[in-house]
């Protein structure tokens, strides 16, 4: 018999998760602020909630997928908050981009009530949410891990076990956000100059794909610029949030290297001159539009 999962958060990744869940015939109980979000998740057969609180109560495992930190904290906290539901022997599956201190934080804040918990950044967009594919980078005691196995795998085909110490999914999650930044604007710089050169952009960026410039995050947001694709997959906020997360935890240890706080910079003023809530491929527009500053 399969656990009874809750999702606290039906944005897109949470979203696509539930609905991954649903198809391989889990019982799956959610809860949003965002009462469209959840009913649409109610409409495919989820059982909705009008707390987290509640959803805690009704699940045997919680997976948390907000944006921030801060966010999570409203979701653990108050009367109806998930840490009032929560009790003694339960999971809770964190998945938010945050900062390693942070995710220790609710770890603390969870086995103090007997609760334990799994650090579980993921990666991969909406899609591949939906249909198993997305990467999951975990982080539990051994223990922990073992017994929500088969869950873990029925999320992710690409279920990567970095440490049994909580808090290093975060490391490893922020390491690869920011190379996933760097990669970005590295695509949208060079095809930029490949535009002012006055090369046919399809050709170079096909030419790129097939040579040593090739990157997957560089490949699909141009390739849905070009398309006239306009859906946002991965709001502009977010890569600047997790470069922002990534350069803090870079300066933690010392380290201040030479790309990433460029990068950091540059989705920073992207989202200052009103990007924030498109999606992050528009640096390309960014770029050209500092170009000719």
């Amino acid at each position: 018999m399969k656990n009874q999962i809750g999702m606290v958060g039906n944005g897109n990744m949470g979203a696509g998760m539930a609905n991954r869940l649903l198809s391989m015939g889990w019982p799956v109980h959610v809860h949003d602020i965002d009462s469209a979000k959840q009913k649409t998740l109610e409409q495919a057969g989820a059982h909705g909630h009008g707390s987290a609180a509640a959803v805690a109560r009704a699940a045997d495992v919680v997976i948390v997928c907000v944006i921030d930190a801060g966010q999570v904290q409203q979701v653990f906290d108050g009367a109806e908050g998930l840490l009032a539901g929560l009790t003694t022997g339960q999971t809770v599956i964190m998945c938010p981009t945050i900062a390693p201190a942070q995710t220790e934080s609710f770890e603390k804040q969870c086995l103090a009530i007997g609760v334990r918990m799994v650090d579980a950044p993921m990666s991969g967009g909406p899609i591949r949410a939906a249909n198993g594919t997305m990467s999951l980078m975990l982080a539990a005691p051994a223990e922990v891990l073992a017994e929500q196995e088969a869950l873990l795998q029925t999320l992710s085909d690409k279920c990567v076990v970095i440490s049994h110490r909580v808090g290093d999914g975060a490391r490893v999650k922020l390491v690869n956000n920011l190379l996933a930044g760097i990669n970005l604007v590295g695509a949208c710089e060079v095809m930029v100059l490949a535009e002012k050169m006055g090369l046919d952009k399809e050709n170079a960026l096909s030419l790129i794909e097939r040579s040593s410039g090739q990157n997957w995050i560089g490949s699909d947001r141009l390739r849905r610029v070009f398309a006239g694709d306009t859906t946002i997959g991965s709001h502009m906020r977010l890569l600047a949030k997790d470069t922002r997360l990534a350069m803090e935890a870079a300066q933690e240890v010392g380290f201040d290297g030479w790309l990433g706080g460029l990068t950091a910079k540059a989705f920073n003023q992207a989202c200052a001159q009103g990007m924030t809530d498109l999606d992050d491929s528009k640096m390309l527009e960014f770029i050209r539009l500092a170009d000719k500053a």
